[in-house]
């Protein structure tokens, strides 16, 4: 990737430095008022006991058959601590998707995907936030405002890889069901694909462009949803555990095609207000995709999630595998993912590595399959240092203002 001219005098580096699009500041408040009105859905916490676990979004009944207790299942029983799988409902996304919420102080909404090229050296993950859970400049505001910490962060990984991560203030967001646009970069759900179209500077230490589209394409959408805490304040929501992944970057060796993931996360409180750990990975398994979700909550509750996911869509609990250590990362964060008993898993690629976090690619066993997919491991007990967040803010820069051409 090439290193544009950053010389003081240069129009990019003026553009780092004041956050502006081509012509300056806007009003965004004044921009939201003369788009075309569309239903807002407000996020709200639905706990995850109750007696509409069959209910949709739009208020009525429906058949919950896309959750099934699948082949891999051989107990019979329940999900510990209540991690079971019911209808999306709430924010009108159950067959796709839905960008258009209003999301409440102190919450967050985030749409992720993720993609590794098929000969297995690079990849690739987006995520764009409302309420950006990672940023300091959010956390520094009081949480009062999610529109106001707004990002879409872009990391690409293997050779030429790069990091963007830009908190953007209000007026460089808009919103509506089918599109989500932050700044010069925006998500858009077309025809049963997530189109990105990216225009960024990396962070330090390489500096530079970061433009192209990157395209996943599920092969279904799911009609489910996990909650992570009892009261509901937290959910995931994974749309196409399942998915292709087409990458088209202006950089050499940036365009190819591999196997895509594409889920999300909404809140209504902050994560380390009710967890100081977690792990999460996605492997493709048995012509599908296997997701865990494990969780340690401050309240000393734990939460352990397993389920596969058919092509066609359809969602199974499965067994847990046990829960295996590996190496910790680069900053020492701990490390563990389920697979077969006596199989140790084992990085195949470092991705994104922080104090407090750590994204690899990560080979574990299933059912006597090896299978390399995505892992994840967040501690949130470091995250809640006041020095992390100073450093943090080196790495993701704070941009109030942006006008739309």
């Amino acid at each position: 990737m090439s290193h544009p001219d950053l010389s003081p005098s240069s129009p990019l580096w003026a553009k780092l430095l004041t956050g502006t699009g081509a012509t300056g500041t806007d009003d965004g408040e004044k921009l939201r008022s003369a788009l075309p009105r569309q239903r807002r859905f407000a996020l709200r916490a639905d706990p995850a006991r109750d007696d509409r676990s069959t209910r949709a979004t739009d208020g009525q009944d429906r058949d919950q058959g896309s959750v099934s207790r699948g082949r891999w299942d051989t107990s019979g029983g329940g999900r510990p601590d209540g991690g079971a799988l019911r209808s999306a409902r709430g924010r009108g996304d159950h067959d796709g998707p839905n960008f258009n919420l209003a999301v409440p102080p102190n919450g967050y909404a985030w749409w992720y995907i993720d993609g590794i090229s098929s000969d297995g050296k690079r990849a690739v993950s987006v995520i764009g936030f409302i309420g950006s859970v990672f940023s300091p400049w959010y956390r520094w505001s009081g949480r009062k405002n999610p529109e106001n910490h707004v990002c879409i962060n872009v990391a690409t990984y293997g050779p030429g890889g790069r990091f963007t991560m830009t908190d953007r203030g209000t007026p460089a967001l808009r919103q509506s069901a089918n599109s989500f646009t932050v700044g010069p970069s925006s998500m858009r759900w077309e025809n049963g694909r997530l189109v990105i179209d990216i225009d960024e500077i990396s962070g330090p230490p390489l500096i530079s462009r970061v433009r192209g589209t990157i395209t996943v394409t599920p092969s279904a959408i799911t009609q489910v949803e996990l909650p992570l805490t009892e009261d509901g304040a937290h959910v995931w929501r994974p749309f196409g555990p399942v998915s292709d992944i087409s990458v088209d970057l202006d950089a050499p060796g940036w365009k190819w095609d591999g196997h895509g993931y594409f889920d999300a996360n909404f809140g209504t409180r902050a994560l380390e207000e009710d967890f100081s750990y977690w792990t999460w990975g996605r492997y493709p398994s048995q012509g599908g995709s296997t997701c865990f979700y494990d969780a340690t909550r401050l309240d000393g509750s734990e939460l352990g999630s397993g389920f596969h996911f058919d092509a066609d869509g359809t969602a199974s609990q499965i067994d847990l595998p046990p829960q295996l250590e590996f190496k910790r990362s680069l900053w020492a964060v701990r490390r563990e993912t389920r697979g077969d008993f006596g199989f140790r898993p084992r990085q195949v690629m470092n991705m994104l590595d922080a104090p407090f976090y750590s994204r690899s690619m990560v080979e574990t066993r299933l059912n006597g399959e090896k299978t390399i997919g995505v892992h994840e491991a967040l501690d949130l007990r470091r995250f809640r240092s006041p020095l992390l967040k100073l450093m943090l803010a080196v790495r993701v820069p704070r941009r109030r203002n942006w006008r739309f051409d």
